[in-house]
Order: structure tokens, then sequence, then C-alpha cells
């Protein structure tokens, strides 16, 4: 991928295709896309730039990078990009159902069902889904360190990041370590320098993205003011939309602020959310579809259908409004170094965070013995030097942990 501006033969125009086509696309990437967000931008670039060629390198590059700088779940973003720039509106809302819904409906059925899960082998599965957690959250961290903190000023950045996340976990500690990362990435990362390219032409221009903008702005703003004072569905619809609108990253990031924003006010307990956890592991599509099997679970299953939908929606809805919102400024934005430094910190800032959060609660919830950290050693070796699904991680640890308690060990 090369930095230069796209020739005019490669340039895009806006709203080429349907909104069915956009659905149908991105409908066989929901059915099919296991491996976690970043597995999900190599579904998407086979998918769009090589076969369908929806995109060409250089755009589906600037994408990525736009999607990869806000907040919000970045492959749920990047591919809402793609459909709003084949297809519109309508293309953008096609592309972000038929990506979520599969994974979604899957969590909302485990969720119903789990109360299945009470005697001592449903206890051993849901044991076994806490072992997934602990593998695929390591594998995360081993990841993303080695990506987004390639050199000491960054990782500097992620050990105190950690460091004061395990003094104060609350979310005010998380936004506060996020926003540091900002600010420490342009005084500690200077060589990062910005890559240069054309951006997408747009159905509307930069009044609509400040409106967008300003829409995200608002609702973060009263979800973060004001929610204490509301009813108990409107109060979970904000924990949701504030745990999308802090997160950076996506994808495992989101563990530690879903952690606090359903676990400590106690509408899920720690094993209920690690269970959702794991099961997340086991299905295709975006890893925020978590918030359906939780919203689900509010209040020992009192959400329901109803709480599944909200959390789901309140989730997802930030990170949309944003990505839609900077789509018009991006090109003057992405030409700027400062914002290229910026990016840095703040993901190395997510690595701390996503790393404590291995600790508590992936690992302090899930690992008793040392039989739980051998199966959950041998679930990361899968992983990493295997480089097996985490759908083949899931039935390792399930069978492993049922089979402890089959032979009594």
């Amino acid at each position: 991928m090369t930095s230069a501006s796209a020739s005019p033969s490669q340039s895009l125009t806006a709203s080429q295709g349907n909104p069915w086509e956009v659905g149908a696309a991105f409908l066989k990437l929901g059915l099919t896309s296991f491996g976690g967000p970043i597995a999900h931008l190599g579904y998407f670039h086979r998918e769009f730039v090589e076969r369908r060629r929806w995109l060409d390198e250089e755009h589906f590059g600037q994408l990525l990078a736009l999607c990869q700088f806000l907040p919000g779940p970045a492959s749920s973003q990047l591919g809402f990009s793609i459909g709003l720039l084949r297809a519109g509106w309508l293309g953008a809302i096609a592309a972000f159902i038929a990506f979520t819904l599969p994974s979604a409906v899957l969590l909302f059925a485990f969720g119903t069902l789990s109360h299945f899960l009470t005697g001592a082998w449903g206890q051993s599965v849901i044991h076994g889904l806490k072992l997934v957690a602990v593998a695929v959250v390591a594998q995360g961290v081993l990841a993303m360190t080695r990506t987004l903190t390639p050199d000491a000023p960054r990782a500097l950045i992620a050990a105190v990041a950690a460091g004061l996340i395990a003094m104060s976990s609350g979310s005010a500690v998380q936004l506060a370590v996020v926003a540091g990362g900002a600010t420490l990435g342009p005084l500690l990362c200077k060589k990062i320098t910005s890559r240069q390219g054309e951006i997408f032409p747009l159905h509307y221009g930069q009044r609509t993205g400040l409106i967008l903008i300003g829409t995200y702005a608002a609702l973060l703003l009263f979800a973060l003011i004001f929610a204490s004072g509301l009813p108990p569905l409107a109060r979970m619809a904000s924990a949701f939309y504030r745990t999308g609108a802090l997160v950076f990253g996506g994808g495992h990031v989101v563990l530690p602020l879903l952690k606090q924003a359903v676990v400590a006010p106690g509408w899920v307990s720690d094993d209920t959310f690690l269970t959702g956890y794991g099961a997340a592991q086991a299905v295709p599509g975006p890893m925020f579809t978590l918030a359906a099997f939780l919203g689900e679970q509010y209040q020992g299953g009192h959400g329901a259908a109803l709480g599944a939908l909200v959390s789901l929606l309140a989730i997802f809805l930030p990170g949309l409004l944003m990505v839609s919102g900077a789509l018009p400024f991006w090109r003057a934005l992405a030409s700027r170094d400062q914002a290229a430094r910026m990016l840095a910190g703040v993901n190395a800032a997510v690595v701390g965070l996503l790393a404590y959060a291995l600790y508590d609660p992936v690992w302090i919830s899930a690992v008793h013995d040392g039989k739980d950290f051998a199966i959950a050693l041998v679930g990361f070796t899968l992983l990493v030097a295997a480089r097996r699904s985490a759908l083949s991680v899931v039935a390792w640890c399930v069978v492993a942990s049922m089979t402890r308690l089959f032979i009594g060990a």
C-alpha cells in the first residue's frame, strides 16, 4: 500500500451499488467471519478490495486508519463505512444489520438458555468458556503489544496505564488514561508520521458531519451526567452508550469498560460476564454483540429481548455516529503528524488497559489451579503457535473442562 494519492482512475463515486447487494455481502461475512476484529479486517480486504473491487488499496487503507483512530468497534465501523460509500445511508444500515445480526441472535439465544447450565456439567461448560477468555485475551494482549507498543516510549505509556488502572479501575480513571495517552503521544512518539492519501467522495458534507459528531457528544454528555436519575432501562442504555463511546481499539479492549459498566453496579455477576465473553469467542461477527447477551442477562435475566436490543443498539451507536461524522473531515486530519502521534499514544494506553483486564477479571476469575492454567495455556498455544481458530479453542477448553469433571480431576 503506497501513501500516494489515488489516481483519477482509482477514485470512487459515492453510492454506486444498492442496499440489497451490500446486505448480501455482509450477511455472508456475518455468518462466517470467525476470529475477532483483526481477522475481520482481513476478511473485508479480501471481499471488498480483492474480490468485489468496491475499494482500491489506498481508499481501504484510509478508511481503516480512520476507524482505528476513532472510539468504537473498528471492524464494525469499517463495514458501516464501506456500506455508506457503496450505497449511501441505506447501504450503511444494511451492512451493519447483516454483519451484526447473526452473532447477536446467537448470543441472545445463549443468554436465554443459560439458565439450563446450573448443574455440575453446566458449570463445567461455563468454566471452560472462562478459560477461553484467558487464552483469547492473552493472545490479544500479545498481538497488540507487538504492533502498538514496538518501542520504549509506547511501552512506557502502556505500563503506566496498566499501573494506574490497577490502583483504581473506575470509568473516570479509564477515560483519564486514554486522554493521557493522547497527550503523551505527541510528546513521546515524535518519529511517527501520518500517511498521505486521497479520501473518498461523499454524498454529504461537513455540516452533516458536525451534526453527527455533535449528536455523539451530546448523548455522551447526557450519559455521563444524568444517567443515575434515569429509569432502569434508560440507565442501562446510558451505560452501554458510554462504553461504546469511550473504548478505543474495539474488540477485546471493550472488556474492562464493559465490566465497569455492568458488573460494578451489580446488573450482571462477574461469572455471568466472563461466561458471555467466552461464548462470544464461539460466534462469528463483531465482539460488541456481547452486549446482546449482557442485556438479556440484566438483573438476573429481566432484560430479556428488549434489554438485549437496547444494549446492542446503545453500544454500537456512538462508534457509527463518530465515523459518519468524521469522514468529511478525514482528509485534513489524516495529513497531520500530530494526529498520528495522538493515535499512537491512545493505542499504547489501550494496551495497558487490556493487559490489566487479562489479570482482573479474566485470570483471577478463571484460573484456580495448575490444571486450569494448563488448559488455558494449550488454548493460547493453539491460537498463537498453531494459528487455529477461536472456535477450536472454545471446543478445546470446554471439552477439557468437562473431562476434568468426568474423571474427578
